[in-house]
């Protein structure tokens, strides 16, 4: 997290529209008129799209507001004349966020120790998985844990569960840490834009439950690991985040698969740290990220 958006009221306004001219200017017009103070700023024109993405930082003087938009009290109708999607936010405020996972736990473990660490601007308040083989690590961060076991004539059956766990639990947030199982295109399109997944690299080509050994018969040299927003189609969400590491044929499998844990969970923390400052937007099939 930058240093401006630890200081005290400060906010993260966040804008998307059709790429056209004055739109920087109305906007700085109307903060510097409400004596806001412009800390950071932001800006992409996609040629391809036409569409005009913008990140501020701002600062206020006085009290903070209960509701952020009052921030803005009047911004709407600068909204309307450009046509803008737009939201206001409290840089310091934690959102909710529920993790999910399957059996393997080292992304689960980063996550909650770079939380615990303050390094992730979110409330953990739910652990949710298909098997109960990681119930230790909730209840050692004192966390609730719901084992939602899916089978494939169960599953409109747990997707019910977990749409009304995130309900339930307020979450802003759903991150698949390692979750191995596909969500449908339903809760998929329900959780869109807030819901963020991790895979290795070696997607398409070394499917299944081995994918490692494969690479490693094939000689690959490169190990990585991509993180994006989940759709309804599989591993081809917008991406937010990606990372490789080298090898050569004196890598063992196993050292294969320890690399690939460490820069899986590297992508995945910078991808939700991303997103969680307000620096991602969807932009069609890709993302516009201000790092």
């Amino acid at each position: 997290m930058t240093l401006t958006t630890k200081l005290p009221n400060t906010y993260v306004l966040r804008v998307a529209c059709p790429a056209t001219v004055g739109i920087v200017a109305a906007i700085s017009g109307y903060l510097a008129a409400h004596s806001y103070y412009i800390a950071e700023m932001s800006q992409y024109d996609d040629e391809e799209t036409e569409r005009f993405f913008l990140r501020c930082v701002f600062q206020a003087n006085g009290e903070i507001t209960d509701d952020d938009k009052d921030m803005l009290i009047g911004f709407d109708k600068l909204a309307d004349r450009f046509n803008m999607e737009w939201s206001v936010r409290r840089a310091d405020r934690r959102r909710n966020a529920i993790l999910m996972v399957s059996k393997f736990d080292h992304c689960l473990r980063d996550l909650l120790y770079r939380w615990e660490a303050g390094e992730l601007n979110m409330e953990v308040n739910a652990i949710v998985s298909n098997h109960e083989t990681l119930k230790h690590i909730a209840d050692r961060y004192r966390l609730p844990f719901y084992y939602l076991p899916v089978t494939p004539e169960t599953k409109v059956k747990q997707e019910a569960a977990l749409r009304a766990l995130v309900f339930e639990r307020k979450a802003e947030l759903v991150v698949l840490a390692r979750y191995m199982q596909i969500l449908s295109d339903d809760i998929a399109r329900d959780l869109h834009g807030n819901c963020i997944n991790i895979h290795h690299s070696f997607l398409p080509s070394f499917k299944g439950g081995s994918p490692y050994a494969q690479a490693h018969k094939r000689g690959v040299k490169l190990i990585g690991a991509t993180s994006h927003y989940v759709t309804g189609d599989l591993d081809e969400g917008p991406i937010i985040e990606q990372d490789i590491r080298r090898i050569d044929h004196r890598y063992s499998v196993a050292e294969m698969q320890a690399m690939g844990r460490d820069v899986e969970c590297q992508v995945l923390a910078r991808a939700v740290r991303m997103h969680l400052e307000d620096r991602v937007f969807i932009d069609g099939n890709k993302t516009v990220v201000f790092s």
